[in-house]
């Protein structure tokens, strides 16, 4: 399975992405920083997100999601993004498919843009309610998950970072659960 859903199907809602670098690369995030160009090592990334927007016919989170899931230029998209077509059709969505030539807006889409990376798995929290920031800091409370940079991905943010390398994805997967679960006893 590539994605794990924590609640039921709904137009809007927050994720967790787990990206895999195959090896080092040197990325400039957009304007972030000025353009500085970031080392990020191989291993595994959590990006944390929401697409919570309210046009009435709109699904934010399906459409939010295949972007991610595809690269600028015709470039090939993440082999997620088949999977979550699917999924999100079987959700009632009609999207099209893609044609993979997304301009790169969001710090994130400047990693994502990237063949040494892949989008792994994905964590979905449906829901109109933003999650962002509770998943984030919960993630930087995470023994394992390291803040790459300040900032970075959370830039609407009122501190921290939405962008975290990871050791022990088993360990995070738990803690997402964990997370979930007592939200749900507390919403």
């Amino acid at each position: 399975m590539q994605y794990t859903i924590f609640g039921q199907n709904s137009r809007q809602g927050s994720y967790v992405l787990l990206i895999g670098l195959d090896r080092r690369i040197e990325v400039a995030f957009g304007k972030f920083r000025n353009g500085a160009a970031i080392e990020l090592v191989p291993g595994r990334y959590l990006y944390v997100g929401s697409a919570l927007g309210s046009a009435k016919g709109r699904f934010p989170l399906a459409s939010r999601l295949l972007r991610h899931a595809s690269r600028s230029d015709g470039k090939a998209a993440h082999a997620i993004r088949s999977a979550l077509h699917d999924l999100f059709m079987s959700w009632g969505y009609r999207l099209p498919a893609g044609r993979g030539d997304k301009k790169l807006h969001w710090h994130i889409d400047y990693l994502l843009d990237r063949e040494e990376a892949e989008i792994e798995h994905l964590f979905i929290f449906p829901g109109e309610t933003r999650l962002e920031p509770q998943l984030a800091a919960l993630l930087a409370a995470t023994t394992g998950a390291i803040p790459v940079v300040d900032r970075l991905g959370a830039q609407d943010a009122a501190s921290g970072t939405h962008f975290f390398r990871i050791d022990d994805t088993a360990a995070v997967l738990e803690r997402l659960e964990a997370a979930w679960k007592a939200m749900v006893r507390e919403g």
